[in-house]
């Protein structure tokens, strides 16, 4: 796997973090979830300014974006209990769908 997309996974993570501490931070009254929030928001952003150096900007956000969706529904499920009804989980699916088409068959994105 090339290094710019390490950087955008560890971007995506860092982001899912950070909103996953925003929930718990219960509208910035709880301290150190807050302090979760800004230091995972740092790495998130500055992970996701070094994937810009090698991945078109529409491209390192999709996947940015599309992934931290996906992956704070499922934090959300699993650890807050947010019930998804079916069209949320079909809007879900198509975004990863989108992803896969943009890795699967674009030439804007860089392999």
């Amino acid at each position: 796997m090339p290094l710019h997309y390490i950087y955008l996974i560890v971007a995506v993570a860092a982001e899912t973090v950070g909103t996953t501490a925003l929930q718990a931070s219960d509208q910035f009254s709880r301290f150190w979830p807050t302090v979760v929030v800004v230091i995972a928001y740092g790495f998130a952003f500055f992970f996701l300014g070094i994937a810009l150096k090698y991945i078109p900007v529409g491209i390192a956000y999709a996947m940015w974006s599309g992934l931290g969706i996906i992956l704070i529904a499922l934090i959300g499920f699993a650890v807050f209990g947010q019930r998804l009804d079916l069209p949320a989980v079909l809007g879900l699916g198509m975004i990863i769908a989108g992803i896969l088409v943009i890795q699967l068959f674009s030439k804007t994105a860089t392999h």
